[in-house]
């Protein structure tokens, strides 16, 4: 990262299977059931209904996504596009906004990861698990550990296994109760009480369970033919991702009508412990935590380095997150400065920390949406006539459903994410001295 893009060749080596492994890992599948609970408490029991809003989309900004890493067969993601379509002040904004990612996705990692295993050793508080987390996952990050691909590939499999377990207890579950007839029900699609307002709000949280299908649009260079495989493994990646979701929320909602739980947060280790007694129990709570440390090692990685190259750029302080540690060679402050906002987990909830982060990547969905609207424009009047449906309908439809969606966040988030992007604002009009100039690169893939 410390080299110019300019500088950096790289090898086309990834297929259509590559790219959709690789961003069905970043997913992390487990997530749906690590959130299972804050869903069916928001929607009263309707959880694959939200799923199912959410899933839809995602598929209009999904195309969006496609058809701009078609034309920008670069990476660089939704900063890039929309910095190249609508231009570089708006475009460093969005890459602010997208900064509440990899700046907090790591918070709320720990902090599912912490619900569950306080929920399994109440007598810990949970501050403790979290503080445990932070504490390993930085260590590991400032030595430099890194993960191999086939290792990211085994655990998946690892958590796909017991995804496939935990379908096939619960469905049993329900058939040993309420015969085969119960296997077919409305129930996990309508709730107890049908209500749309909390079903979208279950969906704007639902949402960040489908964080990262995009992320192989930062694979863009070393991509064998960009223009055509980067489309469809985004596709691919959210209706695969999507599917697992909807299946999942409506097998675990089968077995738990309703969204009271004793512990929302921690609903699906109670629900593994009826349905598979505690050695499943175990199994489920071991897989959970291994995802959610081996997620934490990567986003907190990203992060720091998201960081470290805003220092480099001048955005940050130099000295302070522009530079390296002599010994490891890992950017430490900016490492540390992750872990520092990683403990604000300990005050928080899964409900308003997930829609948080939701936020920023709405933020970014919407304005990727209107880059293909602003693209679709910009070549008409060139004289070059683009599909209106893929690129003029579908946007706009993305817009306006991810509006919809952002409008339903927790108040807080929205609150918290507002101020975020003012700050965002601040900070442009210092750097570009009043707006009169372009701002610098933000390497917001690495």
């Amino acid at each position: 990262m410390s080299q110019p893009p300019t500088a950096i060749t790289l090898k086309r080596t990834l297929n259509l299977s590559s790219l959709v492994i690789f961003g069905l890992a970043y997913l992390t599948p487990l997530i749906v059931l690590g959130i299972f609970g804050v869903i069916a408490a928001e929607t009263d029991g309707a959880s694959s209904s939200a799923y199912l809003i959410a899933l839809v989309a995602m598929l209009f900004t999904a195309n969006s996504y496609g058809r701009m890493a078609s034309a920008y067969p670069e990476a660089g993601s939704a900063y890039t596009y929309v910095r190249r379509t609508i231009g570089g002040r708006i475009g460093f904004l969005v890459g602010w906004a997208t900064m509440l990612d990899y700046l907090f996705l790591p918070m709320v990692i720990w902090l599912i990861g912490g619900s569950y295993l306080q929920a399994q050793f109440p007598g810990i508080p949970m501050p403790v698990w979290i503080l445990g987390f932070i504490v390993l996952t930085t260590a590991l990050n400032i030595i430099g550990i890194k993960v191999a691909d086939r290792v990211n590939l085994i655990l998946m499999s690892f958590q796909i296994l017991v995804i496939v377990f935990f379908v096939a207890l619960a469905f049993a579950e329900v058939a040993r109760t309420d015969g085969a007839a119960g296997l077919i029900s409305t129930s996990p699609f309508v709730g107890e009480d049908f209500g749309l307002t909390g079903i979208t709000a279950g969906a704007a949280i639902a949402a960040y369970s489908f964080l990262g299908f995009d992320a192989v649009t930062t694979l863009t260079e070393e991509t064998i033919e960009p223009k055509k495989t980067v489309p469809k493994a985004i596709m691919l990646i959210a209706l695969i991702g999507g599917g697992i979701f909807v299946l999942v929320s409506y097998a675990v909602q089968l077995v738990h009508p309703g969204g009271v739980f004793e512990n929302s947060d921690a609903a699906a280790f109670e629900i593994a412990v009826r349905i598979g007694g505690a050695f499943f129990g175990a199994v489920f709570l071991a897989a959970l935590v291994v995802a959610q440390f081996t997620s934490g090692i990567a986003a907190q990685a990203a992060g720091s380095r998201l960081l470290f190259a805003m220092g480099r750029d001048g955005v940050l302080p130099k000295r302070i997150f522009g530079v390296l540690n002599r010994r490891f060679h890992t950017p430490l402050f900016s490492i540390l400065a992750i872990a520092l906002v990683g403990v604000i987990a300990i005050f928080m909830d899964v409900a308003t920390s997930t829609s948080f982060i939701n936020f920023g990547a709405f933020i970014a969905f919407t304005m990727v949406n209107l880059s293909v609207i602003v693209f679709w424009a910009k070549r008409r009047k060139a004289g070059e006539h683009l599909n209106v449906f893929l690129y003029l309908l579908c946007p706009i439809i993305g817009v306006l459903v991810i509006l919809f969606l952002l409008v339903q966040l927790d108040i807080h988030a929205i609150t918290l994410g507002s101020i975020w992007v003012a700050v965002g604002v601040i900070i442009l009009a210092v750097v570009t001295r009043g707006f009169r100039h372009q701002p610098p690169s933000l390497a917001v893939t690495e």
